[in-house]
């Protein structure tokens, strides 16, 4: 039993090691969208351009609140 206990921890441990957040393509991550290689035309032959990769993600960006006077 002490060994199913130990087999069982450790894979759950090797299943959780892989668990990180990545992205298949740079251009995928919001922090490189500014990059040289994620701007057109360089990224077009690949297809790997921002809108391309992440669509639903530029469309939902948000824009900054409307300042109001104080009242």
């Amino acid at each position: 039993m002490k060994w199913l206990l130990l087999f069982a921890a450790f894979v759950a441990f090797i299943l959780m090691a892989g668990c990180e957040d990545r992205y298949r393509y740079t251009c995928q991550n919001p922090d490189h969208f500014g990059d040289a290689e994620c701007q057109k035309p360089r990224c077009q032959f690949t297809q790997t351009c921002p809108e391309y990769l992440v669509a639903p993600v530029l469309e939902k960006k948000l824009e900054a609140p409307i300042a109001t006077p104080d009242r």
